[in-house]
Order: structure tokens, then C-alpha cells, then sequence
């Protein structure tokens, strides 16, 4: 079965859904809405995003949108009856993604997130190998993960509060914050500092540090989210009872992340906390994860399996955890003001 789908944004996000969907060859795009695209490749443009909503020969519809444009047409998708894809973030907090959830249910319909890094390749074989056992148990996890932007940010819907929601965290650190709850489950304690002191616009943080703790099982993770990092980052390490591992690099489309390499290492029987026995680096040379997140939605529909990787409930608990990192901001700036009257 071939699914009928529609697009919701035709920018860079939208054009890379378009070439994930061709790959699998389980779907064909019938129609896309997008103001801003001139060339749609041959699909037929409608005027409005409610047009392709509304069709009824599509199956599905992918949602690749400004950030704030995110809920309202998975809302109004869902209410259609349509399955949805939508890109990160959900929402703007987390009483927005339950929102979502009840019309996700009173839908019946399948609903997924492009939490895209959970598919590649290499962070397939992290979780694989946590999961296994094999070096014990998790003990903690570091997370940075920076970019640069030049001054033609000022002009863009990510520069203003009310369209994107917030800065550098909603934009890459939650995709990091997504992949320490992949591998750990939920955090109990959050701290968090969220600082704007490059590009000093109001709502738009360019740096977030945070720490978690799981009081059950004890794990910590630490994230550093930067759009101050003037040399793109992207490094992620984790580290267990008997051995660690650690990527560096990420394969994107641009190369700006470098290669995309894993270390795998293994403790030392007699000092596993000086010197490690051996190590094996695991180049990845191609990044796959886009058709493959695809591929995967779209199985969820024509095998009316549900959505257990990229979830509603995926992005409930980040956005949870988002809005406490958020939260600590105000009641540190809110200390501050006190201060000054004081």
C-alpha cells in the first residue's frame, strides 16, 4: 500500500521529508503548502495550509513549519483525521504536547515527531549496547552541542520569541536532551542556567547549561547547548560500569559537524578508572537516519503498529523537561530583582 501524503512547509526540513518519502518508495506526495517555495518539484502547491488538511485523498500529512506553527496544524491535521509527522518541538511547553495527546487519542490516528538523531546510526548502536549489558550498568552522560549563527539571524522567525519559543535549546538541545531520556528514561531533579549574552535578544537564549539526576536509578547527564560554539560541536558520551562510549561529529547534509565517529572502549580489569584496555572507532559514512525515520512512520500506518520511537509521549517528557530548565531561569531572574529592591 502506498500512502497519499501532504506537505506543510517546502523549506530545507520540508524538502528533505520530500526526498526521505521518495526513497522508501512506501509514499507519494500529492500536495504542499508553503507561502515562501517557488519550485515544488512537479507537486501541485495549494494556497493554504488548511487546503492540504482538508484533502481528502491524503493518508497523512508532514508538518515541517515555523515553530509556532507546529500545534495548531498537528491539531487541526488530527482533527481531519489525518496521520501526522510533525518536525521538533511539539510545542512550547508541555501542557501543549498533553493538549495534543488528547486530540492524538480522540483521532485514533498516528502521530510522530522528527526527533531525527535517535535514527542514526551510530546512536542505534549506543543504545544497543546499553541495553545489552555488556559493560554494565549507565552511570552518567555529557552532552554538547553548539553551532554559529551570523547576523542575518536578526532577520529570521528564530530570532523572535513569539514564532520560535525560545533559542538554542529548543532548536538543537533538545535533541541531546532527547537522547539522554532515550538512553536513561525520566529525570527527577533538573538545574539549569540559561544565558543570552552574545546575541542579548529577549526570549532567545544562545547558551543553556543543565544537569539531571534520575533518583532512582542515580544516573546524571549534563548538557551543554550553545549557538556561541564558533566551530560546530556536536559530542555525546556516555559512560557505564565497565566501559564508556563516545561520538563525536555527526553526519548532516552540510558536513559541518565533521565525520561522525563512535569510540567504544572497555575498562581495564585492575584500574578501570586510569587506563582503558582497548578501543575500536566506528566511522559512519552515511547518514541514513532520514529515510529511515520516515520509513518508520510510515510502517507505523501501513502495519498499524504504534508509534513507540519519536512519540507523543517522547516529546511530553523533553518539552517537560524544557520547561523546568526554563523555569529555573525565572526564579533565578526573579532572585535578582528581589535583590536589586532589597
Amino acid at each position: 500500500m502506498t500512502l497519499n501524503i501532504g506537505l506543510i512547509g517546502f523549506g530545507k526540513m520540508g524538502q528533505t521529508r520530500l526526498e526521505s518519502i521518495v526513497s522508501t518508495g512506501k509514499g507519494t506526495v500529492l500536495v504542499a503548502h508553503d507561502p515562501h517555495a517557488q519550485d515544488f518539484r512537479g507537486i501541485r502547491s495549494v494556497a493554504t495550509a488548511e487546503e492540504v488538511i482538508s484533502d481528502p485523498r491524503l493518508d497523512a500529512v508532514f508538518i515541517a513549519t515555523p515553530n509556532f506553527q507546529n500545534r495548531p496544524y498537528t491539531l487541526a491535521a488530527l482533527a481531519a483525521g489525518k496521520h501526522v509527522f510533525c518536525e521538533k518541538p511539539p510545542a512550547f511547553t508541555g501542557q501543549e504536547v498533553l493538549e495534543i495527546q488528547r486530540a492524538e487519542k480522540a483521532s485514533g490516528r498516528k502521530l510522530m515527531y522528527g526527533f531525527n538523531h535517535r535514527h542514526h546510526g551510530s546512536i542505534r548502536a549506543m543504545k544497543a549496547m546499553v541495553e545489552s549489558g555488556k559493560y554494565g550498568r549507565l552511570l552518567w552522560m555529557r552532552g554538547r552541542y553548539g553551532k554559529s549563527v551570523d547576523k542575518n539571524y536578526f532577520s529570521t522567525w528564530r530570532a523572535k520569541k513569539d514564532l520560535a519559543g525560545g533559542g538554542i535549546l529548543l532548536d538543537q538541545g533538545i535533541h541531546m536532551l532527547d537522547l539522554f531520556l532515550l538512553l536513561a528514561g525520566d529525570f527527577d531533579e533538573v538545574q539549569g542556567m540559561v544565558s543570552s549574552l552574545y546575541w542579548r535578544l529577549d526570549g532567545i537564549e544562545d547558551n543553556v547549561f543543565a544537569n539531571f539526576r534520575n533518583r532512582t536509578t542515580g544516573v546524571v547527564a549534563s548538557l551543554h547547548s550553545t549557538m556561541t560554539q564558533w566551530r560546530h560541536l556536536f559530542s555525546f558520551e556516555v559512560f557505564l560500569e565497565r566501559g564508556h562510549m563516545v561520538l563525536n561529529g555527526l553526519k548532516t547534509q552540510s558536513g559541518s559537524y565533521g565525520d561522525e565517529v563512535l569510540a567504544v572502549s572497555k575498562n581495564r580489569t585492575v584500574a578501570p578508572a586510569a587506563t582503558w584496555e582497548e578501543e575500536e572507532k566506528i566511522v559512519y559514512h552515511a547518514d541514513n537516519s532520514w529515510r529511515d525515520e520516515t520509513e518508520y512512520f510510515l510502517d507505523c500506518i501501513r502495519e498499524d503498529r504504534p508509534v513507540v520511537n519519536g512519540s507523543s509521549q517522547d516529546a511530553l517528557r523533553v518539552m517537560q523537561l524544557i520547561d523546568r530548565i526554563y523555569q529555573e531561569e525565572r526564579h533565578h531572574r526573579a532572585d535578582l530583582h528581589q535583590d536589586l529592591l532589597s
